[in-house]
């Protein structure tokens, strides 16, 4: 029996239908108006193996309008994915049910990433299509000779990141990189008409894209248009002009079928409309076999690459790479180290960065490194990256321009494409135009790493636009983001290699521009592999504990030495890292703060930034030394006499706190 491109498309429409139906929640119009052009695409155009999902030379699929996701989970049960069953799109949105309301690619195989804020999957994309080249570049086309296809609706090209992603792709003339818009004018208020008059065909072409349009339900000119993008070298913009819903009699084309379910009346007018017979949940068995068929079809161009690939001199390289596994040893991180255990160096830890950087790039290839138009000031590229351009993919450090959150994006699309390791660079107050994508690596459990230098008011004149002041605590609280903020250029090489070997989550470095006086001079552990460690024990009877970070390590210790002086003993512990402290046993933990009455171990905080959330380690009656207001412009010495972020301020307040707690204690003894 033959099927028909109808009743092929009809199966995504009829799966997207019922499974938000028997949710009561989602959105139905996305799939079901761009079914056609999905079947296209999956039966003719991608490559890919259903039953060897992380294939590598694979085409990456990005559904960057994920709040569409039955289109793309009704493509993996047909295909013959070994997940979504059924039973899975059954429970579509329902807990336990990998099929949640927005892809995620900790869920599902063939989920290449997390999307749903809408834009950055076409950002990530853009990143996929920069991990794909450079590995060609390095590798050849027997190993790596794939594209990266992209489903983006009108929202995620109205979103400001699109034109991030798109500038930075033209730019690099990513030819692989295919985005497929659909074009149904429709958003969850009304007719797109309400908020915009932008022709986006000509924002793509002024960025340096191919263009091409098509009617987005006639097979025949979807495939003219696939054609024509493969064949220009540059990326493509294909227009498909759809109508949301397709399929629905009485909604199609309306945004009531963008993010409600149809109804029950709805869904019985539209299987008659589309001639669908079926019971809900059910694909006839011919049409099911044919999609099963179309999923298995990229078998052959698989098996022919394992040949190519077991034959091939650089296959232990590159399978290690894309295991994202470092290579043995580590030789050059121990010199390193072992250098500057021998000739502490003064320098900013952005300075140490490019230091450490500078033995990793060097021994490690996997590394791409870039900065957002702020290269000289976070110091993130060294001798053994050269440009990574559209002449020349080989190269490992690329000119992001000024595009933090595209950056930021891209650098997750580049992760979990596999086989390089990116890392990028801004001013920690731009973290703020990044945040989204750095949730997002964290929710991805993608290995980027952020560089983020100018930590606190210690930058200086520039100001309190360009001082943090919230900004860590703010990216502490995003789960699986590990924040570090080193206090010299020991702590920074043993950052640098925490991150590094952390596949499971991203890492960002909070780094200084001043100058910052050596605190270690040990390297025989990673120390900072703790989160927070006793840099150095009370000398006298312990009566304080201060817990500092970063620059504010060296004010805490000479806060101690003015308080031993008096006779008071002074634990000095560096908070490196607060998500790998608490990662620690109990007993560790107890031992670096232990339990005790304020009025016997006070706890104290110095941290140039917010106080808020350091009452998680001093207790409500510990003491607190930060900034809860914004900086001001001056140089940095200046503002933290200013901000009394010094010892000669400090150490009172600590004497006169642990006095005033021994005659409370002694008054209620």
């Amino acid at each position: 029996m033959t099927v028909s491109h109808n009743e092929l498309a009809n199966a995504i429409r009829a799966l997207s239908m019922d499974a938000v139906e028997a949710a009561n929640s989602g959105h139905p119009g996305m799939p079901m108006g761009m079914a056609d052009v999905a079947t296209v695409l999956f039966t003719e155009y991608l490559k890919f193996d259903a039953t060897v999902p992380d294939w590598p030379d694979r085409d990456r699929f990005m559904l960057s309008a994920g709040h569409g996701s039955m289109l793309l989970y009704s493509l993996l049960y047909l295909t013959g994915y070994a997940r979504p069953t059924i039973e899975d799109i059954r429970g579509f949105r329902q807990l336990g049910s990998p099929c949640a309301g927005h892809p995620e690619n900790f869920l599902l195989e063939g989920v290449e990433c997390t999307t749903g804020p809408l834009g950055q999957g076409l950002a990530m994309a853009v990143g996929m299509a920069i991990s794909e080249r450079h590995l060609n570049a390095v590798f050849g086309d027997d190993l790596v000779d794939h594209r990266t296809w992209v489903v983006a609706g009108d929202g995620c090209l109205m979103e400001g990141i699109s034109h991030e992603a798109i500038g930075l792709a033209g730019h690099l003339g990513l030819g692989r990189l295919i985005v497929l818009w659909d074009d149904n004018r429709i958003t969850i208020d009304g007719s797109t008409g309400l908020s915009t008059s932008e022709d986006i065909p000509a924002r793509f072409a002024a960025a340096q894209w191919h263009t091409a349009s098509c009617d987005g339900h006639d097979p025949v000119d979807i495939r003219r248009a696939l054609s024509e993008a493969l064949a220009d070298p540059r990326p493509s913009l294909v227009a498909c002009r759809t109508t949301i819903g397709y399929g629905a009699p009485n909604k199609m084309g309306t945004a009531a079928t963008h993010g409600s379910p149809l109804g029950p009346d709805e869904v019985a007018a539209a299987r008659k409309t589309l001639g669908w017979e079926a019971e809900p949940f059910v694909v006839p068995e011919a049409i099911l076999g044919a999609w099963r068929e179309a999923g298995a079809s990229g078998a052959s161009h698989r098996a022919e690459w394992e040949k190519r690939l077991a034959g091939h001199a650089e296959r232990a390289e590159f399978t290690r790479r894309m295991a994202g596994d470092l290579p043995e040893g580590g030789g050059a991180m121990r010199d390193y180290l072992a250098s500057l255990a021998a000739d502490p160096p003064k320098v900013a830890t952005r300075k140490a960065s490019e230091m450490a950087l500078t033995a990793i790039n060097a021994a490690l290839p996997d590394t791409i490194g870039g900065s957002a138009d702020l290269t000289g000031s976070n110091n993130t590229r060294t001798p053994a990256t050269k440009p990574l351009t559209r002449d020349d993919y080989s190269g490992r450090y690329i000119y992001y321009g000024i595009r933090e959150f595209g950056m930021a994006a891209a650098m997750n699309g580049m992760a979990l494409h596999g086989g390089v390791i990116p890392y990028g660079g801004t001013f920690l107050v731009f973290s703020d135009y990044a945040r989204p994508a750095i949730r997002l690596s964290a929710l991805q459990q993608a290995r980027v790493i952020y560089v983020m230098t100018h930590d606190s008011i210690g930058l200086g004149e520039d100001g309190p636009t360009h001082q943090p002041i919230e900004h860590l605590m703010a990216l502490r609280m995003i789960p699986n983001l590990h924040v570090y903020r080193p206090a010299d250029a020991i702590e920074t090489a043993e950052c640098w290699a925490l991150a590094l070997k952390r596949k499971e989550g991203p890492s960002l470095l909070a780094l200084t521009r001043q100058n910052l006086p050596p605190v270690r001079d040990d390297v025989d552990a990673n120390r900072c592999a703790r989160g927070a460690y006793r840099l150095r024990a009370a000398q006298n009877d312990r009566r304080a504990i201060l817990l500092a970070s970063g620059s504010e390590v060296h004010v805490a210790l000479r806060v101690a030495d003015e308080l031993e002086i008096e006779g008071i003993g002074a634990d000095i512990v560096s908070m490196v890292c607060w998500e790998r402290f608490e990662a620690q046993p109990e007993g560790y933990r107890a031992d670096i703060l232990p339990d005790a009455d304020p009025s016997e171990i006070l706890r104290v905080s110095i941290e140039a930034g917010t106080t808020l959330g350091w009452e998680r380690y001093t207790g409500r009656e510990g003491l607190r030394f930060g900034i809860d207001r914004f900086g001001a412009s001056a140089p940095g010495e200046d503002l933290f006499e200013h901000f009394g972020l010094t010892a000669e301020a400090i150490a009172p307040r600590v004497m006169k706190a642990l006095q005033c707690e021994q005659e409370e204690a002694l008054a209620h003894g």
